[in-house]
């Protein structure tokens, strides 16, 4: 199987890493899961992270085809729109970003200005979809648990999980935001685990769990299968969903999350500007 050129960069503001996705023989790429600067003390954003990649972009004489997110992100803004606008690109996330749409749109009170379709993306994958950068095949897979609309996506050899997965020392992905739910978690990452065992897997953060000092973000499925602390091979379904709920019920919720969802559900695009020109953000209280 032909494998891709990753070319990876870390956030370290927000544990994220966005990557560049290369086919070499085109130079034709992608981009994932990229991340917007945002200061909430402030309210101020920049492109700081952003400007990394459409430098690399251009260093490297690259032809930008798809800006992928693997979900609405909690805990960053996503730059995909500036992103866009300076190198190209169709910006794509799941078909199921309806779902997330309509269950956040009702707690931001977005309105009916806020269209609940998917329209603010230029394309939307289906479960099992096949797509191309370059000359590399890719296939979209839904992976839902830590939201519904979660696509993980197999490029070549390579697999893109967002936050389905962490490093096999971390674990898995939080399923106590609406919509999520640790059972269809378990059904997803088995999915995931099914792959190849040779298969690069890439993962969206790395939090340094105690006893590791360097930031990790490439493991393998055969990796994964033999050491994830959470569902290595022998966790058995209900034994995963039990110790999920009982982690999930005592985590904080993410420090961005408020102003990353509205953000996101809207492809990276901010909330309508108001009559004075101001974009604003909303801190729905006591709702999550």
């Amino acid at each position: 199987m032909t494998g891709p050129q990753v070319e990876s960069f870390f956030d370290t503001d927000t544990n994220t890493v966005s990557y560049v996705v290369i086919d070499p023989g085109t130079r034709h790429c992608a981009v994932v899961d990229s991340v917007l600067d945002y200061d909430p003390a402030a309210g101020r954003t920049r492109y700081h992270s952003a400007q990394r990649l459409v430098d690399y972009v251009h260093e490297h004489d690259l032809i930008v085809e798809w800006l992928l997110e693997t979900h609405v992100h909690a805990d960053h803004l996503s730059a995909a729109p500036w992103i866009q606008q300076q190198v190209g690109g169709k910006l794509a996330i799941g078909s199921h970003i309806r779902t997330v749409q309509n269950t956040f749109g009702k707690i931001f009170n977005a309105g009916s200005e806020f269209a609940r379709d998917g329209s603010q993306f230029d394309h939307l994958f289906e479960d099992g979809e096949h797509y191309r950068i370059g000359n590399l095949e890719a296939v979209a897979l839904h992976t839902p648990g830590h939201t519904p609309a979660c696509m993980s996506h197999l490029i070549g050899d390579a697999v893109f999980v967002g936050d389905t997965l962490f490093m096999p020392d971390y674990g898995t992905a939080r399923c106590d935001f609406p919509g999520g739910d640790a059972r269809t978690l378990y059904r997803s990452v088995r999915k995931l685990l099914a792959l190849p065992g040779s298969t690069r897997m890439f993962l969206c953060h790395d939090y340094l769990p105690e006893g590791r000092d360097q930031y990790h973000w490439e493991t393998t499925v055969e990796e994964q299968r033999r050491a994830n602390i959470h569902v290595h091979d022998g966790v058995d379904e209900d034994q995963f969903v039990a110790m999920r709920e009982n982690r999930d019920a005592g985590l904080d919720m993410p420090r961005l999350i408020l102003p990353s969802v509205q953000v996101n559900m809207r492809a990276g695009h901010l909330p309508p500007a108001e009559d004075n020109g101001v974009h604003y953000l909303k801190i729905p209280l006591n709702s999550i």
